[in-house]
């Protein structure tokens, strides 16, 4: 997936002789908290809700109110991971995406990209959620998925996430079972340490059901 094929459809561009007033209003009406501005068709920079706040008056245009902007942006053909770095580097609502001459294209919205990774991730699918630990230097991909693959289960998705100051990691495991109870038991043999485990909502309320059926039993 790139940059391109994801740009929003209804997101405008600021233009530098717009005022604070209407920056401001458009964000609301979008519902996001940046927007890229330009001059003469020219990519200037990105601006923020919090920096529009800040001003004591809002009526002077874009050029008058900011001298610089920051200019964060992705080339079209940037990949989706690179584009989830940029918005988690700069925290941003909306990215620009330019092309290689740095001509401006459009913008993506954190909100259409997040509903492309539920799309595009497993997220969807029903399954549930292991979390293991363990030492960065013990990860094994191919062990994790031989251990889940043994059970006649698949991994449909897979998340890394670390503390900057361990060496421990975690790993997010989205399986397409929603019972986890052989797997959690084969990864305990293999050492591994399971964190937490979130399995379907459906077969919580089976659960549920069973006992209600059980108690009904035990009272007739």
């Amino acid at each position: 997936m790139r940059a391109s094929e994801i740009i929003s459809e209804v997101i405008p561009p600021l233009v530098h002789t717009d005022s604070g007033e209407k920056a401001l209003l458009w964000m609301d009406e979008f519902q996001i908290n940046h927007l890229p501005v330009l001059k003469n068709g020219n990519f200037v920079g990105v601006l923020s809700e919090s920096e529009l706040l800040d001003q004591t008056d809002l009526e002077p245009n874009l050029d008058e109110l900011f001298q610089h902007l920051p200019r964060p942006f992705v080339f079209a053909d940037a990949h989706l991971f690179d584009i989830l770095q940029h918005f988690s580097l700069f925290k941003l609502t909306a990215l620009p995406v330019l092309d290689r001459q740095e001509q401006y294209l459009g913008v993506i919205s954190a909100q259409d990209l997040l509903q492309l990774l539920a799309q595009s991730t497993g997220v969807k699918e029903i399954g549930s959620v292991l979390v293991l630990e363990m030492d960065a230097n013990n990860y094994v991909l191919s062990q994790i998925a031989q251990i889940v693959e043994s059970n006649q289960a698949k991994i449909l998705n897979l998340f890394i996430d670390s503390d900057p100051d361990s060496t421990k990691i975690r790993v997010s495991l989205k399986i397409n079972q929603q019972n986890l109870s052989s797997i959690i038991r084969t990864f305990e043999r293999y050492d591994y340490q399971v964190l937490a485990s979130y399995q379907a909502e459906n077969q919580q309320n089976e659960l549920q059901e069973r006992y209600d059926e059980l108690m009904l039993y035990l009272n007739m």
